[in-house]
C-alpha cells in the first residue's frame, strides 16, 4: 500500500526505510547509541526500540557537547485542539532529554499555523486551544527553570525580525518543492516555515554566541528543519541536528487509518479521556491481531506485529522483560487478544491518572514557563 508523509498528513503504511532515505536523513546505529549511553547512563526505551531511529548531525551536536558547547533543545506544538497520546511521544522523549543532559528547552506554540492552514479555524479557537494545550506539555514534568514557552503571536516582536532574516532566502520555488505548495496556497502558508525555523537559532541571538540545537520531532515534521538547516549557516548559525521518531498508529492502525488523528476522535485517546472512555475506545477499536475465535488463537496464537494493543505498548511499557513476555505469549495462544487490551487499558490509564493530576495543578505554573526576554 501506498502512503503519505507530509508536516500535515500521515497515510498509510509508512516504510520507514523508504521514508529515510528519501528524505535523506541517517539511522541510529549502534555506535551512535553507545555514544549517547556515555553521557546518559542508560538508554531510553524509545532509543532502544528505534521508536526514535533517525537524526540529522548528532554526533556533531555531541561533539559540541563535548567540548563543553551545551546544546539546547527545541520542540513544539501548533494549537488547534485536544492534545492525544501520540502527541506525547516527542514531549516524553524531549524531558528525558532535557534530565540527562541538563539543558534548557525552548517550546513552541506556533498558534498562527492551524488558522493559516486550516480554513475553518479561527485565532479564537485557536487561543482556547493554547492554553489547553500548555497545561498538557506542563503536565509532562519539564523543569519550570530550564523551559520556555514562545507563543508565535504573543512573542512576535522578538520571533518576526529573525524570520524575515530566515524567509529572504527561501525562494518561492524551494518552498514550493519542499512542501508541495501550489499557487493556491496562501502566502501565509508559504512564510509559515520560517517562523518554524526560529527557535532553532533565537537563543543564539538572545545570548550572542551559537549555541547548538537538538530538535526531537516525529519525521514528517523534517522537511521544515532541512529548509532551517540551509538557512542557518548563511545567517552565521549552527545547522540544528534533529532526532526523528516514528508516529504512534491511530487505533485502527497505520495501514488503515495512519497516525493516531484529533480528527478521529473514535480513535484516539486524549490525555482528557477518564479511564471509562480509555476502555471503551481500545476494547471497540484497537485493531487484531488474533484469531477469529478462542479456540483457534489458542492453536495457532495471534500476530503481536500487526496488533495495536501490542504497538501502543512498545511505546508505553518500560520493562523491556515484561514487554517480550507479553510479545511471547500472545504469540503462543496463551495470551488473549482481550487479555492484551485489557493490559494495555490499564497501563494507559496508569500514565494519563498521573498526567491528569499534574495537568489540574499546570495553571499555577504557567506564568514560571512563558519565556520572558
Amino acid at each position: 500500500m501506498t502512503y503519505e508523509v507530509t508536516p500535515w498528513t500521515v497515510k498509510g503504511n509508512v516504510d520507514y526505510d523508504a521514508l529515510t532515505e528519501k528524505f535523506g536523513t541517517q539511522k541510529i546505529d549502534e555506535n551512535l547509541l553507545e555514544r549517547i549511553k556515555k553521557h546518559t547512563g542508560d538508554l531510553h526505551h524509545f532509543l532502544r526500540r528505534k521508536i526514535f531511529f533517525s537524526h540529522r548531525d548528532l554526533n556533531f551536536l555531541l561533539d559540541e557537547y563535548e567540548k563543553g558547547n551545551k546544546f539546547f533543545l527545541y520542540t513544539g506544538r501548533a494549537p488547534s485542539g485536544k492534545v492525544h497520546l501520540g502527541h506525547l511521544i516527542p514531549w516524553m522523549f524531549t524531558k528525558w532529554l532535557q534530565d540527562k543532559f541538563d539543558v534548557e528547552l525552548f517550546f513552541q506554540f506556533p498558534d498562527e499555523e492551524k488558522f493559516l492552514f486550516k480554513e475553518n479555524l479561527s485565532f479564537e479557537d485557536t487561543e482556547k486551544a493554547l492554553y489547553d494545550n500548555m497545561t498538557d506539555v506542563i503536565a509532562v514534568g519539564f523543569n519550570p527553570e530550564k523551559t520556555h514557552f514562545l507563543i508565535d503571536t504573543k512573542h512576535a516582536n522578538l520571533m518576526y525580525k529573525e524570520a524575515c532574516k530566515v524567509a529572504k532566502k527561501i525562494t518561492l520555488s524551494t518552498a514550493k518543492a519542499t512542501f508541495g505548495f501550489t499557487d493556491e496556497n496562501n502566502i501565509g502558508e508559504i512564510f509559515y516555515t520560517a517562523m518554524q525555523a526560529v527557535p532553532s537559532f533565537l537563543p543564539s541571538v538572545i545570548y550572542n554566541k551559537k549555541i547548538p540545537c537538538l530538535i526531537p520531532c516525529a519525521i514528517d515534521q523534517d522537511p521544515h528543519f532541512r529548509l532551517a538547516r540551509d538557512v542557518l549557516p548563511k545567517l552565521n548559525f549552527y545547522k540544528p541536528s534533529v532526532i526523528h521518531s516514528i508516529f504512534l498508529p491511530g487505533l485502527k492502525g497505520m495501514e488503515e487509518q495512519g497516525k493516531m488523528s484529533s480528527s478521529e476522535e473514535q480513535t484516539a485517546i486524549f490525555t482528557t479521556d477518564n479511564e471509562k472512555t480509555v476502555r471503551k475506545k481500545i476494547m471497540k477499536y484497537a485493531f487484531s491481531g488474533g484469531q477469529a475465535t478462542v479456540e483457534e488463537h489458542r492453536k495457532k496464537g495471534g500476530n503481536p506485529d500487526i496488533d495495536v494493543s501490542y504497538q501502543w505498548l512498545v511505546f508505553f511499557e518500560e520493562d523491556d522483560e515484561k514487554l517480550h513476555k507479553i510479545y511471547e505469549d500472545y504469540r503462543s495462544g496463551a495470551l488473549l487478544t482481550g487479555e492484551l487490551k485489557e493490559i494495555l487499558t490499564d497501563k494507559l490509564n496508569g500514565y494519563l491518572r498521573t498526567h491528569r493530576e499534574r495537568r489540574e495543578k499546570a495553571g499555577d505554573l504557567m506564568d514560571k514557563f512563558i519565556f520572558k526576554p
